[in-house]
């Protein structure tokens, strides 16, 4: 089974070459890829919607594998269909459906039916394709198509997805194809589109639900949105975060009718995270040290390390090294993480009753290099250390509420106890932060 485009030429260009540069115009190739379970993604014309489906898609790290499911506009094929063999054309190419997962799910759903008319003529699935083929050519995808029907199936489907990638133990991320409040004017669709993605935010496909309906919000996705909530969920989600919204209004210039466009990504607990998680739990609840498989490549190496926990959105201790002291990140992340939880001076020793209020964060720093004058700092790039003497004091970049080197410098000052008018010298590293 081939299925063509439909809306080429007029949701987007039909052309290779404008097709590709439309593209290139929208994404930004130098985004920082994360571990993604699933995504939120709209599927209006590119002059419209493009923008934020841009940006949301150039945060994923690629898997080979998309399953995407799109609401039904046509009103066209079974209410809850999904194609397990076949190819789907774009300009830019064929996209192979992943019949062996497509199937998995169809075998383990008590809702989805083998259905090609549904998809036929639908446009929701199709408009992604274009963007994740511009990054990874070779994708396959498993299409799903929502229609009509209850709350209660659409989170029993997402489960059912979610068991079938786990029975078959694969990594693919999920996309639920949506725009927000359709053809109101800006303020109400802003109002009733923040209402919508604050549940989303929260993992609560039940509020979302709610809000959908109390509110009249006409975010045509909500049914594949409520599905990806509950797979991501069950594949162990731990947080979202809006990238970037917008209405038609910001390309039209007419904001007293507009459609609303969210781009979400739902993300999965970083394995340097999940490692420090681990650590802290089981020395605060065994004093024991955990045991230390092989360290997966992005723990392998050498660097200094910082493990941050907060509790309510509040620190609650953070210790680190600047030069690495143990043999990789792995046995770094280890050492820091009891530090932050029992000795750091700043707080007391962390109780077996916190554990379940804290979030973690883990930095791993760059070796620190000199420099000659702050013009050579930023703030929200780079991490500062100054130096006099034998006093040393360090900051992270990019925290809240600290944005301007002056205020880096005075902070570092503080820490390390150097006088105002104290001769220094200055450093600065660069941090990959995983949550």
């Amino acid at each position: 089974m081939i299925r063509v485009p439909v809306v080429s030429g007029t949701f987007y260009p039909a052309s290779l070459s404008q097709l590709k540069a439309r593209i290139e115009g929208m994404v930004d190739e130098k985004a920082v890829k994360e571990e993604i379970i699933g995504l939120i993604s709209p599927h209006a014309g590119y002059i419209y919607s493009g923008p934020v489906a841009g940006a949301v898609i150039s945060r994923i790290k690629f898997k080979d594998t998309f399953i995407i499911l799109g609401p039904n506009h046509t009103g066209i094929g079974k209410p809850c269909s999904i194609m397990t063999e076949g190819i789907w054309k774009t300009p830019l190419g064929e996209v192979e459906i992943d019949s062996e997962l497509g199937k998995q799910i169809l075998a383990t759903s008590s809702y989805l039916q083998e259905d090609y008319a549904a998809h036929e003529f639908e446009h929701s699935i199709e408009v992604q394709l274009p963007f994740l083929q511009y990054f990874k050519p070779d994708i396959k995808l498993v299409p799903i198509i929502l229609a009509y029907s209850n709350g209660a199936i659409y989170k029993e489907i997402g489960r059912e997805i979610a068991k079938a990638v786990k029975d078959l133990n694969r990594e693919v991320v999920i996309i639920a194809s949506s725009d927000m409040t359709h053809y109101e004017p800006q303020e109400s669709a802003q109002r009733k589109d923040t209402q919508a993605i604050e549940a989303i935010l929260d993992l609560n496909e039940d509020e979302l639900l709610k809000r959908v309906d109390e509110l009249n919000i006409t975010m045509c996705g909500y049914a594949p949105t409520v599905s990806l909530i509950s797979a991501a969920r069950e594949l162990g989600a731990t947080g979202a975060e809006l990238v970037k919204y917008q209405t038609s209004g910001d390309t039209t210039g007419d904001y007293s009718n507009v459609v609303g466009y969210a781009g979400i990504v739902i993300t999965r607990m970083s394995p340097l995270v999940r490692l420090a998680k681990k650590t802290v739990e089981t020395y605060v609840k065994e004093g024991k040290t955990p045991r230390l498989k092989k360290p997966i490549p992005e723990m392998s190496q050498r660097a200094g390390v910082f493990v941050s926990i907060h509790k309510f959105g509040e620190l609650r201790g953070c210790i680190g090294t600047i030069e690495p002291q143990e043999d990789n990140v792995a046995e770094e992340i280890i050492t820091n993480a009891i530090s932050s939880a029992t000795r750091d001076p700043r707080f007391p020793p962390v109780a077996p009753n916190e554990l379940k209020d804290l979030t973690y964060s883990v930095d791993v720093l760059t070796s620190p290099e000199p420099v000659e004058s702050k013009d050579q700092l930023d703030a929200q790039k780079y991490g500062v250390i100054v130096e006099s003497g034998f006093e040393r004091g360090l900051l992270l970049p990019d925290l809240a509420g600290v944005d301007s080197v002056d205020l880096q410098i005075e902070i570092c000052r503080l820490k390390a106890g150097i006088a105002p008018d104290d001769p220094i010298k200055l450093y600065r590293f660069e941090v990959r932060r995983y949550k």
